[in-house]
């Protein structure tokens, strides 16, 4: 397949900025061969609703900015809308267990999160920083915004913070116990 269609799945997949070197180890190209895919899929995109943002080390895909008008009123909507039951599981995530990555919180959730994630943040309840151990991901926090709407100060104040902080300790064990369990007799 292709390079740049390749590139092009993983940056939708991500739904956030992507480091070069991170496409350079996902493909198993060069920098170069990335570089030239970068370009290959900036034409193909042309004229079309999405477009590719580079920086000199990330690569983005995003609305292209004349559809401005429309994702807005669409945001708008959006925004108007219950952040569902999805949306408050991801987000009591954030809250019990932030700052924490995308893949932790797929992980106790056992899907996706990315799209919920932008839901979030886009509603300023979750923020979005680089994590310190592995510059490659970010990692996900309550906004002073939702403490406020909750009427907290500090997520101690959450309730039942320290007994269902044990459950998801809890939880997060065993699943990686059952996990070891069958990594154990796969290689019987």
């Amino acid at each position: 397949m292709e390079l740049a269609v390749r590139i092009e799945a993983i940056l939708f997949y991500e739904g956030e900025p992507v480091k070069r070197a991170d496409l350079v180890r996902l493909t198993g190209n060069s920098l170069e061969e990335v570089r030239t895919a970068l370009e290959v899929l900036t034409a193909s995109l042309s004229g079309r609703g999405i477009r590719l943002i580079l920086t000199d080390e990330d690569a983005c895909l995003v609305t292209a900015p004349e559809l401005s008008e429309m994702i807005e009123t669409m945001r708008k909507e959006e925004l108007k809308r219950d952040i569902g039951k999805a949306g408050a599981e991801t987000l009591a995530i954030v809250l019990y267990r932030g700052p924490i990555s995308r893949a932790d919180i797929d992980y106790i959730r056992g899907v996706n999160s990315s799209f919920i994630l932008r839901n979030l943040i886009m509603r300023g309840l979750v923020l979005r920083k680089e994590n310190e151990k592995s510059a490659r991901t970010f990692v996900y926090s309550a906004s002073s915004e939702l403490y406020a709407e909750l009427g907290i100060l500090r997520r101690e104040e959450l309730p039942d913070y320290e007994s269902i902080l044990t459950r998801l300790d809890t939880f997060e064990k065993e699943r990686t116990d059952a996990t070891a369990s069958v990594s154990d007799t796969s290689s019987i």
